[in-house]
């Protein structure tokens, strides 16, 4: 998959897919919600009366960022009564932005924003943050989560291993170098759009000071269980080894260092452009479904059933792209179900020590007026 760009193949599962499985990425966001609300205080939005302008970049569905929208918009709309409000939800180009709007809209039965904060403009765009995606100094308050640690392109593929995570030195360190010039290439992009005094609130996947990152906070690796089972089939033959060596999932987990360096240097881009760091914390979220499971003494396989389908959610598009484009879709949804199946298998035979529990560091910028 070397220099496949993500953009041509990226995207979450649809048709509310996404939302349903990944109650986790929604539990970071509710719980965090005080870093923006925070931010948005500091920045005061009654002051102005031109468009308050948002985006919820990497959105996915946006059922999992919903509630906390709520609570955001309708502070801005208590502090500026008169502003209108415009949010935007950008994703890549294959996302469900259908689903999208039937979040939003309020039509899937979830309670929405636009029923109780008014004057809202519901808007979206189907572009990498990597790249532009509002004019020059126009946005008052940009949002992602759980999304960032996507790159651009992978830079090569690991030979033994499906993540960055398990790559071998040299491999990682690949990673790292195209990680960091994304990381780089999407901050300077958001402070292209930013006006004078606004925030970015990123909550990104990350490595905290423990060394954990998702999946891997102390019990069964989920990457090296990802790379074991693909591996299993590759044995198998169900897959050839170049199928396995062209699944790289487009990812770079990042440390909290790597994160703040080009806030720290004076010369970076970055700092240039007057980027400036309010606030860096990393935090881990506890995985739902084990958290279920531990809580309620659920049987293992109904544990199982409930907890593939948010690995499923987000990591199939890595492993479908892996797969050769000489195979129909139905050989290829055949080899991607049993590849989740003998996950699922293996979690109901022994459950302990799975969760994807979440590990995020989280940042708050603001453009300096």
């Amino acid at each position: 998959m070397t220099g496949t760009g993500t953009k041509g193949f990226m995207a979450m599962k649809g048709a509310g897919y996404y939302s349903r499985a990944t109650i986790g990425a929604k539990h970071v966001m509710d719980n965090a919600a005080g870093l923006v609300l925070d931010a948005l205080a500091r920045m005061g939005p009654g002051k102005r009366d031109d468009v308050f302008r948002c985006t919820d970049m990497g959105a996915a569905d946006g059922g999992t960022s919903l509630a906390m929208w709520g609570r955001v918009l309708a502070r801005v709309r208590e502090m500026a009564p008169d502003r209108p409000i415009e949010i935007v939800y950008t994703d890549l180009p294959r996302n469900d932005f259908s689903q999208t709007f039937q979040n939003v809209m309020g039509l899937t039965g979830e309670d929405s924003y636009v029923n109780h904060v008014s004057g809202v403009h519901v808007l979206a765009s189907a572009t990498s943050f990597h790249e532009a995606i509002l004019p020059p100094g126009t946005l008052d308050l940009g949002f992602s989560a759980t999304a960032s640690h996507y790159i651009a392109a992978v830079p090569g593929d690991i030979a033994d291993h499906v993540h960055m995570v398990g790559a071998a030195p040299d491999e990682r360190a690949a990673y790292e170098t195209t990680g960091a010039q994304d990381w780089e290439r999407m901050l300077l992009a958001r402070a292209a759009e930013m006006k004078p005094g606004a925030r970015l609130c990123l909550f990104n996947f990350g490595i905290d000071e423990e060394g954990r990152y998702l999946g891997n906070t102390g019990g069964v690796n989920m990457f090296d269980t990802f790379a074991h089972h693909w591996a299993r089939l590759r044995d198998e033959g169900v897959i050839t080894a170049e199928e396995f060596a062209n699944t790289n999932f487009p990812q770079c987990y990042r440390t909290e260092e790597q994160f703040t360096a080009p806030f720290q240097d004076e010369t970076s881009p970055v700092y240039q452009a007057g980027l400036r760091l309010e606030h860096v914390e990393s935090r881990v979220v506890r995985c739902p479904f084990e958290q279920n499971f531990a809580e309620t003494g659920q049987d293992p396989q109904e544990f199982a059933q409930d907890y593939i389908p948010t690995l499923r959610s987000w990591s199939e598009p890595t492993f479908v792209n892996g797969l050769s484009k000489d195979r129909s879709d139905r050989e290829k949804a055949e080899i991607i179900d049993r590849f989740y199946g003998n996950y699922q298998a293996m979690v109901a035979a022994d459950p302990t020590g799975h969760a994807m529990d979440y590990v995020h560091v989280y940042l708050v910028v603001r453009k300096e007026s």
